[in-house]
């Protein structure tokens, strides 16, 4: 089994690369889905945020109001930094478990899907780091056009991020995503073999 530790700053396409990898037939384990998992209503993880947050970032229905918590912790790096320890340990625990389920087929290739890998020094526990990378405009751009940010939201949203370079530094494999859709496909498919390569090797050692 070869793991895989792909990220990318926000608008730089890293879920649709993602998606790309699911379709050639990786195992996708997605942090930012398993962090929506680990705070949901009941949960000891959405308690621990209500404890730190208040009962302010609460829906009437009693979920996590995530637009408001986001308002919160992207404007202010101390408060993004007591989400994340709160959120971080429970989601290492959820990935641990899927990709434990996963090492069952030796030959799989798991691809943890880490928005925040650089920012939590979370290299070390990949086999390899994949980067996909866009320029700032580009990346500004994608929010504003395609998500409907306000320009704004999406540079508060992007300084709260690793730097570029940061990201880069942390790179084995880096996928450059300001072009076309058709362009970013090509790139995946060869990296597909890269890593598939890699995985029978590790088979074979």
């Amino acid at each position: 089994m070869l793991t895989v530790g792909l990220t990318g700053g926000i608008g730089s396409g890293k879920s649709e690369v993602a998606r790309q990898l699911a379709a050639l037939g990786a195992v996708i384990i997605d942090a930012d889905l398993i962090a929506r998992e680990v705070v949901e209503p009941g949960t000891s993880g959405l308690a621990a945020v209500v404890a730190e947050f208040g009962e302010g970032v609460l829906t009437p229905e009693g979920a996590l109001d995530r637009e408001r918590l986001g308002r919160i912790v992207f404007a202010d790096s101390e408060r993004l930094g007591a989400l994340n320890a709160i959120v971080h340990p429970l989601v290492a625990e959820r990935a641990a478990e899927r990709q434990a389920a996963a090492a069952e087929d030796p030959a799989a290739v798991v691809v943890h899907d880490v928005p925040l890998l650089a920012e939590n020094g979370l290299m070390d526990r990949y086999d390899t780091v994949v980067v996909v990378d866009a320029r700032p405009g580009t990346q500004l751009d994608r929010l504003v056009r395609l998500r409907g940010m306000a320009e704004d939201e999406a540079r508060a949203r992007m300084a709260a991020q690793a730097s570029r370079e940061d990201r880069l530094a942390v790179a084995e494999e880096v996928l450059h995503n300001d072009g076309s859709r058709e362009e970013l496909a090509s790139q995946v498919e060869q990296l597909w073999h890269r890593l598939r390569g890699r995985a029978a090797a590790g088979m074979r050692g």
